[in-house]
C-alpha cells in the first residue's frame, strides 16, 4: 500500500522570514491554527503554531505578499529533522513543507465553530 503524507491547514500569519538560498528564495513562516470546542459547556479555544517553509516556483504567490496577520491555506507534507541544541542535546523538530500556498481573503474566512 502506498504511503501518504499530507497536510492541509488554514491559519493566521505569524512572524515571516524571507530569504535567498543560492538563486532560490525561501519564505518561512509561523502560522496559528485554532481548534474550538466545549468542556463541561465552557469554551475551549486549542491554538496551535506550525513552522511552515516553502520555496518559490509553481503555485507559490509573490512571497512579498506575505504579511503577518495574512490568513492562508497550505497544503504540503510534514518533515522531520534533527539538530544539536545550543545546550548540546539532540533535538528533533518538524516542519510543514509547502507544496501549494493561496491568500485567503479575511471576508470569506470564518472562524472556526464551537463543538
Amino acid at each position: 500500500m502506498e504511503q501518504l503524507n499530507r497536510i492541509e491547514l488554514r491559519g493566521i500569519i505569524g512572524n515571516v522570514t524571507l530569504s535567498n538560498v543560492g538563486e532560490n528564495r525561501v519564505l518561512n513562516f509561523s502560522l496559528k491554527t485554532e481548534y474550538c470546542y466545549k468542556r463541561d459547556n465552557n469554551p475551549v479555544i486549542e491554538e496551535v503554531w506550525h513552522r511552515v517553509t516553502a520555496w518559490e516556483g509553481k503555485d507559490m504567490p509573490d512571497f512579498s505578499l506575505f504579511k503577518k496577520g495574512m490568513t492562508v491555506y497550505v497544503l504540503g507534507r510534514i518533515r522531520s529533522f534533527k539538530f544539536t541544541g545550543s545546550d548540546g542535546v539532540d533535538r528533533t523538530s518538524q516542519e510543514v513543507l509547502a507544496k501549494t500556498i493561496s491568500i485567503v481573503d479575511n471576508d470569506d474566512y470564518c472562524q472556526p465553530q464551537m463543538r
